[in-house]
């Protein structure tokens, strides 16, 4: 089958992630791809985006930079119109962004299969931190091109009953939540060592994300714990401060953005992985990297998290709305090495099982097109 793959990424992060792995996956099940997206996009590294991009973000009054967004749609339509005469796609396969309605308009005018890919709500999300001024039209656009998919996408359950709720029928709406590559990840050999646990986290350092709370849980503890974070973000330099203010730098690594091809090695140093918080839509697909590590993993009890883990048996889930629930869970595991080993094993076993694989997302997408 001929896939062409559309997006409006703008840089090189968790979104591309998905997209590279899902790509690969295509190819590796004997699929042709065409990716058609931005030209900056190829040009950046990882953790990089368009210099171009950001500078009109910084210049431009918000409504003026939505504008633009919406605007992009007309370059975006040229590229694709062009793409589909020398390529031929069988099927459009678009990762969904605000304002973007090329695909969906190249898609019906061809006559061709348009399957969107959705991993957040976005108009909700940038409306809620981003400062979003036209907000109706965003709402418009976003469900607009949500119901005129032959398929969505969802990476949760949460989410697709939010794009239910704006008018698309369940029936075209398939979950599909992120994935890994299992042998990447080696297996982790049963640790007896009496030593201090490590405690690790993948990402964007944001605020939010309550790193704060385990760098002061980490001053107060009777535990000489260590602390791995992997990523860069706007929270990095109070999180530095505070944990030399505590007296526990030391013991805090801040690694900066780590390349995506280290990730599994620097997964296998982790006794404890944390996902401190999440938003109630997501597939956080640091969560699935921790599970095919096998690591031991705390993360909030909420409805998507308990899409991807059970607590007590895959993963050990806290009351977000309870202050200390995070540090008394990371507390109990850092005491005890055979209940982080048996939750480990059974997250890494889990994601076989479920097939919470790119491949498995792949046979998904491709059983709904044979069945179409």
């Amino acid at each position: 089958m001929r896939i062409l793959y559309s997006h409006r990424i703008q840089s090189r992060d968790g979104q591309s992630v998905h997209l590279e792995e899902m790509v690969s996956a295509f190819r590796a099940h004997g699929h042709e791809v065409l990716v058609v997206g931005p030209g900056f996009y190829d040009a950046a590294g990882f953790g990089a985006e368009s210099r171009l991009v950001t500078h009109i973000r910084k210049i431009l009054p918000s409504a003026l930079a939505e504008l633009a967004e919406l605007l992009y749609n007309i370059p975006a339509w040229w590229r694709l119109r062009n793409a589909i005469k020398t390529f031929k796609p069988e099927l459009i396969y678009e990762r969904y962004n605000l304002f973007f309605v090329a695909g969906w308009y190249c898609a019906k005018r061809r006559k061709i299969p348009y399957f969107l890919e959705v991993n957040s709500p976005l108009a909700e999300e940038r409306e809620r931190h981003g400062g979003l001024k036209l907000r109706r039209l965003a709402r418009a656009t976003e469900a607009f091109v949500w119901r005129g998919a032959d398929c969505v996408l969802a990476v949760s359950h949460v989410l697709a009953g939010r794009i239910v709720a704006a008018g698309v029928s369940r029936d075209r709406i398939v979950v599909t939540p992120n994935g890994v590559e299992p042998s990447r990840f080696k297996k982790r050999p049963l640790d007896h060592e009496s030593r201090s646990p490590v405690l690790g986290f993948v990402g964007f350092v944001r605020p939010w994300h309550g790193l704060d709370a385990v760098i002061r849980g980490m001053a107060r503890s009777a535990f000489p714990m260590h602390l791995v974070v992997a990523g860069d973000g706007p929270a990095r330099d109070e999180l530095e401060r505070i944990a030399a203010s505590l007296g526990v730098a030391e013991r805090v690594q801040f690694t900066g953005v780590v390349p995506r091809d280290d990730i599994p090695h620097l997964l296998s140093r982790f006794d404890i992985a944390l996902q401190p918080q999440a938003v109630d839509y997501a597939s956080p697909l640091k969560l699935i990297e921790y599970m095919a590590a096998g690591c031991a993993i705390v993360a909030p009890d909420q409805n998507n998290i308990r899409e991807l883990v059970e607590h007590g048996r895959t993963a050990f889930l806290f009351d977000p709305k309870d202050d200390g629930a995070m540090w008394a869970a990371i507390e109990e595991l850092a005491g005890n090495v055979m209940l982080r080993a048996e939750l480990g094993a059974a997250a890494a076993a889990e994601v076989v099982a479920r097939n919470l694989t790119w491949a498995g997302n792949v046979g998904r997408v491709c059983g709904v097109v044979t069945d179409r």
